[in-house]
């Protein structure tokens, strides 16, 4: 009868149990149902820095502040800059004064005065050709001596090679620069161009601008220090677009195609943001801390981006949200 009795309890146990489980399981809803997806808004953030190195000599906005793209947000010291820019300029004057002139060739006034050299050096050849002719005539029979005889031969060499070299420079004045001289004169003056865009580049980067709308999160330097290149000035955060992170389970995935209209709300905001599924991972991770609940603790999950269609500042970058799936009649109605 005890047996029994136990055996009973043992029945009524399970069937409570099993009665437990059964209501818990038809109440869970299965995931394909879940419309509501945690994550968080995407901070985008850039550091601005200079790319030269150089004194810093004026910051124009203030941590928090909102900035515009193409504004002038911090400059440098220019001072050597313009030195640079000075000599460039005179270094190219020079270059294309230097090609103009080989171009050009000589001028008619050089030859000119090539030809008066050369007529000058055969007048001298003819002087010495008489001397030469009447000394060779005279030392056959002894009225002038073999030391003069020479002499007047070595006048009479010198002065025909006197005169060759003159012809020589003449014909050299008249056909002007050779091409090696031109091309060398035309590469020295691209060279001294090339110097002079790279100056005036050095000028334009010595200007930090703002790439894009944001707000100043941080001003990490401070008017008169040395900037490095590339290190950090101003840490500026990017309102636009506004993206939200948000992660779903794989048997998720179906309801989440890029395209999707969905909606987004943040704790303390009654408001409610429209946004389009932008990007769905095709990659599994662990769900990360900031939207882990317990029974996502241990899961895998598929990280999705969700792009705000019409962000007004109420959401901020780095807060937690929530994006609920839109259902398909009032997708249809604002289709219509």
């Amino acid at each position: 009868m005890e047996s029994r009795t136990k055996n009973i309890r043992i029945i009524v146990v399970l069937a409570v149990l099993a009665a437990i489980l059964l209501y818990f399981f038809l109440r869970a809803p299965s995931d394909e149902g879940q419309s509501e997806f945690l994550g968080n808004v995407d901070v985008r953030e850039v550091q601005l820095g200079f790319e030269l190195q150089g004194r810093i000599a004026s910051l124009a906005f203030e941590e928090g502040e909102r900035v515009r793209k193409g504004d002038l947000m911090a400059t440098l010291d220019t001072a050597l800059l313009d030195d640079t820019i000075q000599s460039a300029n005179a270094s190219l004057e020079a270059a294309r004064a230097d090609m103009a002139r080989v171009k050009n060739g000589n001028r008619p006034e050089e030859i000119a005065i090539a030809r008066a050299a050369f007529q000058r050096k055969q007048s001298g050849l003819k002087q010495a050709a008489k001397e030469y002719d009447r000394r060779r005539l005279l030392v056959e029979s002894g009225a002038v001596s073999r030391a003069d005889f020479e002499e007047s031969r070595q006048k009479f060499e010198m002065a025909t090679a006197d005169v060759e070299a003159a012809r020589q420079n003449l014909s050299l004045q008249r056909s002007g620069s050779r091409q090696e001289d031109i091309k060398l004169s035309e590469a020295a003056a691209s060279n001294a161009r090339a110097n002079l865009a790279q100056a005036r580049t050095k000028l334009e980067k010595s200007q930090l601008v703002a790439p894009s709308d944001g707000v100043i999160t941080s001003r990490v330097q401070e008017v008169g220090a040395i900037a490095s290149p590339g290190a950090p000035i101003y840490r500026l955060t990017i309102d636009r677009p506004v993206y939200v992170r948000a992660y779903a389970r794989e048997s998720q995935l179906s309801s989440l195609k890029p395209g999707t209209k969905v909606s987004v709300r943040a704790d303390g905001l009654d408001k409610a943001y429209s946004g389009t599924i932008g990007y769905v991972s095709p990659k599994a991770e662990f769900t990360p801390k900031t939207v882990q609940t317990p029974d996502l603790r241990t899961d895998l999950v598929y990280r999705f981006r969700v792009v705000v269609d019409k962000p007004d500042g109420g959401l901020r970058q780095g807060q937690p949200v929530s994006v609920h799936l839109k259902s398909q009649k009032t997708s249809g109605k604002s289709q219509n």
